[in-house]
């Protein structure tokens, strides 16, 4: 009996090894077809050859260089259901050109909206922004783009991978456990503290370079060292 299942399980190990071998030659065909339709989709461009590929901090993103602008691939693992990997297009300039979700694992009808939500005319529209001059956050945190109806975590990673493939562009390293780019990040917490001035002295210039403490009604100015 024990012979018998060691020569089953020989033969069933070879076949599925033979399946493999066949099958994996047409499947890495199809996901080179997919990579380069994806590259042509996002630079809107008919046709573009890859000149170069460049892999930054082991895979987190992969920067293709075309005849016709820059595609590159990021992630970010802070979505709601785990990574969002997007693909985005860039112009020369650093102009965003269009995008591809390319993986996700978010709920259907609310996260899985990345695809459509931020295209060029839609409620997040972030076709033609620039992500050092356009503050490529949720509005909710003091960015420039609506998040998607009841998904703000989602909205919060797609940016924040759409922030870490500008990064990756302009040569720059890449944190896919970042919500967004130290440029963005900056922006933001810029924002908060002059709101926070604000709601607390009421009178931000009150504080000159110092931060606001207690309530609006007993407000204490001091140091921020």
């Amino acid at each position: 009996m024990a012979v018998v299942l060691t020569v089953i399980s020989v033969i069933a190990g070879g076949l599925l090894a033979y399946v493999n071998g066949v099958t994996e030659g047409p499947i890495q065909e199809i996901k080179a077809k997919a990579l380069a339709d994806g590259i042509k989709a996002v630079l809107q461009a008919d046709e573009a050859t890859v000149q170069s590929t460049d892999t930054i901090d082991g895979g987190v993103a992969i920067v293709y260089k075309t005849d016709k602008g820059t595609a590159v691939q990021a992630v970010n693992n802070n979505a709601f259901g785990g990574s969002i990997k997007v693909l985005v297009g860039f112009d020369a300039e650093g102009n965003i050109l269009g995008y591809n979700v390319l993986e996700h694992a978010e709920t259907p009808g609310l996260g899985a909206k990345a695809g459509e939500w931020f295209q060029k005319g839609a409620k997040g529209d972030i076709i033609g922004k620039h992500p050092a001059k356009n503050n490529l956050t949720v509005s909710k945190d003091g960015g420039e783009v609506d998040a998607i109806t009841a998904s703000t975590i989602t909205t919060r990673a797609f940016l924040g991978a759409v922030n870490s493939a500008y990064q990756a562009y302009k040569g720059g390293a890449v944190d896919a456990n970042s919500s967004a780019t130290q440029q963005v990040k900056e922006a933001v917490e810029g924002v908060v503290e002059a709101a926070t001035k604000a709601a607390c002295c009421g009178n931000p210039e009150k504080c000159e370079d110092n931060f606001c403490t207690g309530d609006k009604e007993n407000c204490v100015c001091g140091s921020n060292e």
